[in-house]
């Protein structure tokens, strides 16, 4: 599977130690490693966890956002939506259903990836019995106010 090791992102300078989270242009114009041990975890109000890898505006202008989310079993991350970023589902662990633009339910196992396409509507259901984990890396140009995706 893609395991932890997915989170060890490689950017563009120096491999020393960096904020996680919200990080500006400057900071996103350096490379480095980042440690999945030294990723704060948040608390969900659906009971999961999520760690916020890293988000801003790369020096090309893209607007990204790349975090790791825990779902615990029998839940959603949030209600079907839309958003104006593209994002990529990195599906590590779990038995999840993932719910198209047209309604559409499709099953989603571990390795497998899901794109939900700019401002098409899109959901995320774990329908297994043990939480689900999975990788977002989602891009998008810069708004004036982002909308981060969860």
């Amino acid at each position: 599977g893609y395991g932890p090791a997915v989170l060890y992102v490689l950017l563009a300078g120096t491999a020393a130690a960096q904020p996680l989270g919200p990080m500006t242009t400057q900071q996103l114009s350096r490379s480095r490693v980042i440690k999945f041990k030294d990723i704060p975890l948040r608390k969900l109000d659906n009971g999961g966890i999520q760690r916020v890898v890293m988000s801003g505006t790369l020096p090309t202008g893209e607007f990204i956002e790349i975090h790791e989310t825990v779902l615990p079993a029998g839940r959603t991350p949030h209600a079907s939506h839309k958003h104006p970023n593209s994002e990529w589902l990195f599906i590590q662990t779990g038995d999840l259903e993932f719910i198209d633009d047209d309604g559409k339910l499709i099953p989603v196992k571990p390795n497998d990836i899901v794109f939900s396409a700019s401002n098409a509507k899109h959901g995320l259901r774990n329908v297994g019995d043990t939480p689900a984990t999975y990788i977002v890396f989602a891009v998008s140009k810069q708004l004036e106010t982002p909308t981060l995706p969860r």
